[in-house]
């Protein structure tokens, strides 16, 4: 095989499988080329990830190593991506009674998930994290989008039990918008004890539901190792619950009367600089 058709295999191969150790044996065997060969090939790679800001090889030394691609995409790869998501929030017609903002197309946009999840798994790829979580139903996609990249299972806690699921575990947790005692549960199958977890949702604005998320993985003896939301924003009557969180875009504010949206980048790019 030329090296221009053994790049292109390589690369594909290699980005389908973030975050797992592919031997350089296994290059050797597959395309059927030197050691040597294999090894400029990964080099030429790297370098190209590197420069492009979608990631870096990591090398893993020993008779049992090789590399490991790790999908940690550059903020100046998002700034026009996030820009734009900010100019789509702030589409007066996406006024919802509440406050809340229409977001069901742009979740229901595979390119635009992809990004995001993307962006928030760069945010957390060195958190070691063993699964992602969210709560049904507008968080499902963005969670497994993040988990694809992060190449982790996904977990989905709910607001009522189901039957194909087997035994669950459920814990009360009080809403942030609504103030309302709810229920959330999880199927005891779904995480293994101990779990260091990635909590994704949609929209945050006291942060109620992610608050019940993390009494929730207690109940598992899981670690909450990050936070990442879509949209965060402020909620003048509630004071915020979660502190420590990664959000993609800012909603500073919005006015049913006047009908003005002002949105503005999160925090999640200054975490990539």
């Amino acid at each position: 095989m030329k090296r221009s058709k053994r790049l292109v295999s390589m690369t594909r191969y290699i980005i389908e499988r973030p975050r797992t150790l592919i031997s350089l044996p296994f290059f050797v065997e597959e395309y059927q080329s030197a050691k040597s060969s294999i090894s400029e090939d990964l080099t030429i790679i790297d370098e190209r990830f590197r420069q492009e800001g979608v990631g870096y090889l990591e090398s893993i030394a020993g008779a049992s190593g090789g590399i490991k691609y790790i999908p940690a995409y550059s903020a100046e790869y998002g700034e026009s991506f996030v820009e734009e998501l900010c100019e789509k929030l702030s589409d007066t017609e996406r006024l919802l009674p509440g406050g809340y903002l229409f977001m069901s197309d742009l979740l229901g946009e595979p390119r635009t998930v992809d990004t995001i999840g993307k962006l928030f798994a760069s945010a957390f790829v060195d958190k070691d994290i063993d699964a992602v979580m969210t709560v049904a139903t507008k968080g499902i996609p963005l969670a497994y989008a993040v988990a694809t990249h992060l190449n982790v299972p996904v977990v989905i806690a709910r607001r009522d039990p189901k039957v194909t699921e087997g035994s669950t575990v459920s814990i009360n947790y009080v809403s942030g918008s609504t103030r309302k005692i709810q229920t959330m549960v999880l199927t005891k199958r779904s995480l293994e004890e101990g779990s260091r977890v990635c909590i994704i949702d949609d929209f945050m604005k006291a942060g109620g539901t992610i608050n019940g998320m993390k009494s929730l993985l207690k109940e598992f003896d899981a670690e909450v190792a990050g936070i990442g939301v879509l949209a965060e924003a402020e909620d003048e009557e509630e004071e915020r619950v979660v502190d420590d969180y990664v959000s993609l875009t800012q909603i500073l504010h919005v006015d049913d009367r006047t009908k003005e949206i002002e949105v503005q980048p999160g925090n999640l790019l200054r975490r990539l600089s």
